[in-house]
């Protein structure tokens, strides 16, 4: 049901948790609008407490693709966003981690690796905190969960103070950080670290493929690769990459998911915006909830000058991936240009990335932002995180431009990004250059990011308000 007309919102000012009011936008209703059919794929994938990323190839519910999803939905229902982010949270594990797969146990065993069954959170997640009620993967993903949630809020305050929304989440995203920061500073330098590629969500990028050496592979016996039944093997990473990425996440449920540094251990530049961005996003949700965000704003500021002391390459004009073994890793991933959202980064460095992003290495005849530099020995157009374009990245470029004042840049990526989720029935993810569709098609956070796009593009700006 389209509820855009009853969404309310308060123009709070400016900054990067604020958006502007929700109103019907224009060419939401007709049948065979770009509106309607991005809500029917969230309709489709909505499995009555959450959405499943796709129903064939992710038929589970995954950490950071809801907290995108709820942002799209808020548009349409805020009460089933609302519901998104409080089905994740429910499995929550103690030690504050939020963890990357929520998994629906009436879906079969053999329809996703690694199932249950591998992951075995109940038990070898037992003392760090694993609900005993659900199971769960033990790795985590990027945290976008608090600005998610900050942002669903503002689309219908009256239902969320009825429901108690914020006062419910709050607890459980401030633990979800003080886990971030403490149990995974690994390098000491006050940045979270990922242990698993799947952990920073750009999975197959090159970025990891020097830490990813040192590792080992699972014997290819060992597990059935569920994804190429479902998607295209030359669109997916390789079976030595997948090897790797089992044999991590085996040794660290062995371990019991304890956190300390292992093979793959790796700094990364999105990640820690996401981290900074929702730190802002929780120090809203503070003063929402009547006490200060002070101390929380002072954080994000300090991590965002611990993001450039540690990650930020000067000569390259882009923040890189820190291998905690092995230190900088001199490849131009996307990871690198997301610090783009944080509102203070230093002047000259949101410049220098601007010129990155307009630059041969992300812009020369394409037509939306690779996932990977398209000079790059690695990249390939089609394989996974190793040069397609995503929409969540588009999305949140796009408000990184918009943040630093480039507008008609951000217009015009905003723009590709729509058309492109259109064209292609709203797939995973595409050809940079020509647009075609790659991986599933009917992708959850593509439609939800398309559904938010659009609202936000076609939204009235109030005299003296930024367009966040």
């Amino acid at each position: 049901m389209d509820r855009t007309a009853q969404l309310t919102a308060h123009a709070l000012g400016s900054g990067i948790a604020y958006d502007p009011p929700a109103t019907r936008a224009p060419g939401t209703t007709g049948p065979g609008s770009l509106h309607v059919r991005a809500a029917r794929v969230l309709a489709d994938n909505w499995t009555g407490v959450s959405t499943v990323p796709s129903r064939s190839l992710y038929p589970h519910q995954w950490s950071w693709d809801s907290a995108f999803i709820a942002i799209g939905l808020r548009h349409l229902s805020p009460l089933r966003a609302q519901t998104e982010l409080e089905t994740l949270l429910a499995a929550q594990w103690a030690d504050g981690r939020i963890p990357h797969i929520v998994f629906n146990p009436s879906v079969p065993l053999d329809a996703y690796f690694p199932s249950p069954d591998f992951w075995r959170s109940s038990t070898a997640g037992r003392a760090a905190g694993a609900p005993r009620t659900v199971q769960t993967s033990g790795i985590v993903q990027p945290p976008v969960h608090a600005l998610a949630a900050w942002l669903v809020h503002r689309a219908d305050p009256g239902l969320s103070r009825a429901r108690g929304f914020l006062a419910t989440a709050y607890p459980r995203l401030a633990a979800w950080h003080r886990y971030l920061l403490h149990r995974r500073d690994l390098g000491g330098g006050g940045l979270a670290s990922v242990v698993h590629p799947w952990e920073q969500g750009m999975d197959n990028s090159p970025c990891w493929d020097a830490p990813l050496a040192r590792v080992a592979p699972a014997p290819a016996r060992s597990f059935h690769r569920a994804d190429l039944d479902h998607g295209a093997a030359e669109d997916r990473p390789t079976d030595l990459d997948y090897g790797r990425y089992v044999r991590l996440a085996t040794e660290y449920r062995d371990a019991e998911y304890v956190d300390r540094q292992r093979e793959f251990a790796v700094e990364d530049p999105a990640f820690n915006a996401l981290l900074i961005a929702s730190e802002h996003a929780l120090a809203c949700i503070a003063q929402e909830l009547g006490a200060t965000g002070t101390a929380r704003h002072a954080r994000a500021e300090r991590l965002t000058a611990a993001l450039v002391d540690r990650l930020w390459d000067p000569e390259r004009e882009i923040f890189l991936c820190r291998d905690l073994r092995g230190g900088p890793i001199p490849e131009r991933g996307i990871s690198g240009l997301i610090p783009l959202i944080l509102p203070e980064l230093p002047r000259e460095i949101a410049a220098a990335l601007v010129r990155t992003l307009s630059g041969p290495h992300f812009a020369t005849g394409t037509r939306l932002v690779p996932s990977y530099d398209l000079l790059g020995t690695a990249f390939d157009p089609h394989r996974y995180w190793r040069g397609p374009a995503w929409a969540n990245t588009g999305w949140l470029l796009e408000r990184g431009l918009r943040e630093h004042g480039e507008r008609e840049r951000a217009d015009a990526l905003g723009e590709a990004v729509l058309r492109t989720a259109d064209a292609t029935g709203f797939a995973e993810y595409v050809d940079p250059y020509t647009g075609e569709a790659c991986g599933a098609t009917g992708f959850s956070w593509t439609a939800a990011l398309a559904i938010d796009l659009h609202h936000r593009r076609h939204a009235p700006r109030r005299e003296g308000q930024k367009h966040h």
